[in-house]
């Protein structure tokens, strides 16, 4: 970046405060680059941004709703989709809804930043999405330090939201052995043997959405 322009302004958004301090993290080493000026957890933006980083975890049945919302904010310069949900019905509609980005959750910390740079340099940048691939590292979600994955994890996150395993084949567009198979391994990471205890489980450990807001990360504009 040439000594003249300032580091980019991003936004993150999503219902859940772990998730959110995990991603900010990510941007630590880069924050002559970046630097994240909110993190927001079911709040509206009170700065302008030069991009709305739009992490989907455990909330795709919102999705299409709250990023239209984004895409319209005047706040908002450009608004980008960060998942490891490349379903392409999801993929063709953020398209039509105007987002400048779709991220995998794949892409390492340097990466992430690249694509944002090219965003907020007024291009369109959509990651294709590997089979099977593997969080980047530095991101954290409810559960990883007890062996949790973050797909786990997201799916855990619905079933204590009260969706069905219907619902949740349909809002992660998996198939509904695969969610089962999902389910399954989270029971016995967690240690229980019901939905009723997974439920309390997730309540209790943070697999609720929750609003808690964090302003001006680390010294953010």
């Amino acid at each position: 970046m040439p000594a003249n322009e300032r580091p980019i302004t991003v936004c993150l958004v999503d219902d859940y405060d772990v998730v959110l301090k995990g991603l900010a993290h990510m941007f630590d080493e880069y924050r002559d680059r970046v630097i994240v000026a909110e993190i927001d957890a079911n709040a509206e933006m009170s700065d302008e941004v030069d991009v709305v980083l739009y992490d989907s975890f455990a909330q795709p049945e919102s999705d299409h709703v709250e990023i239209a919302a984004l895409v319209k904010n005047p706040r908002a310069r450009h608004v980008v989709v960060y998942t490891w949900n490349f379903a392409p019905q999801l993929v063709e509609t953020a398209r039509e809804l105007g987002v400048h980005g779709y991220l995998s959750k794949t892409l390492t910390a340097r990466e992430l930043v690249e694509a944002i740079e090219a965003v907020h340099a007024g291009e369109v940048v959509f990651t294709p999405q590997q089979r099977r691939a593997a969080s980047a590292p530095g991101l954290d979600w409810p559960g990883k330090r007890e062996g949790i994955t973050d797909r786990e994890s997201e799916i855990l996150a619905l079933i204590t939201q009260g969706k069905s395993n219907a619902e949740v084949a349909t809002l992660t567009y998996l198939s509904p052995n695969t969610v089962k198979s999902y389910i399954r391994s989270v029971y016995r990471k967690i240690g229980v043997s019901s939905r009723t205890q997974a439920v309390l489980y997730g309540t209790q450990h943070g697999f609720a959405p929750d609003t808690h807001r964090i302003d001006h990360w680390m010294g953010g504009p």
